[in-house]
């Protein structure tokens, strides 16, 4: 059986770490979209203006097809894949998690700002509550009103949830699916409907 799960949290979460003086504040958010990930980054940045860094790093997507790290001024490699890290030790997608640094005047050293960085996103991660999601396919479901009961029938799946519906000359259902699911339910569905197509947005 194929994965159709994945792990996000499930609302925004904040963690801290205090190091020689330097302050390391975290913040962990659950999002969909790269403009998701600007909001919140540009409000941090509003928030905490006279900080010396932003750094972050987020996955994105049920199969973690996007993610960026940023070190935001920090030496290479020493803030944002330590915190890229965390998300990825708790399997996470879906994710964001900014780590705002002041400095406290004195230089940690690479593996003193690595372990900082790890140590401050572990810390939102852990009080962040993590939730395990499905992947969802939606598609629309054209049919004559003869064919309601059939229909209807099949959108009782426990698999399948109706997200709209409309009746004109043609009925309209669209609906979301669970993805090992979904095979199924669209083969049975062009047995009894007039056509079946993955939704468009």
């Amino acid at each position: 059986m194929f994965e159709d799960t994945y792990k996000t949290i499930a609302a925004a979460a904040t963690g801290s770490y205090s190091e020689k003086r330097s302050k390391f504040l975290a913040y962990a958010f659950p999002v969909k979209t790269e403009e998701e990930v600007k909001k919140h980054l540009a409000e941090l940045q509003k928030q905490y203006y006279d900080a010396r860094h932003h750094c972050y790093a987020y996955i994105l997507g049920p199969h973690k097809e996007a993610y960026r790290l940023n070190d935001n001024g920090e030496p290479s490699g020493t803030a944002g894949r330590p915190i890229h890290g965390q998300l990825l030790s708790k399997d996470l997608t879906d994710t964001l998690v900014v780590v705002v640094r002041y400095f406290g005047g004195i230089k940690l050293g690479v593996s003193g700002l690595q372990n900082a960085y790890k140590v401050a996103a572990k810390a939102a991660l852990d009080a962040a509550t993590i939730v395990e999601k499905t992947i969802e396919e939606q598609y629309d479901v054209v049919f004559d009103y003869v064919q309601m009961n059939s229909v209807m029938q099949l959108m009782k799946d426990p698999g399948v949830t109706i997200l709209s519906q409309q009746s004109d000359l043609n009925c309209t259902i669209r609906f979301s699916v669970r993805l090992r699911e979904a095979d199924r339910i669209v083969a049975a569905l062009k047995k009894v409907a007039v056509s079946v197509t993955a939704a468009t947005f």
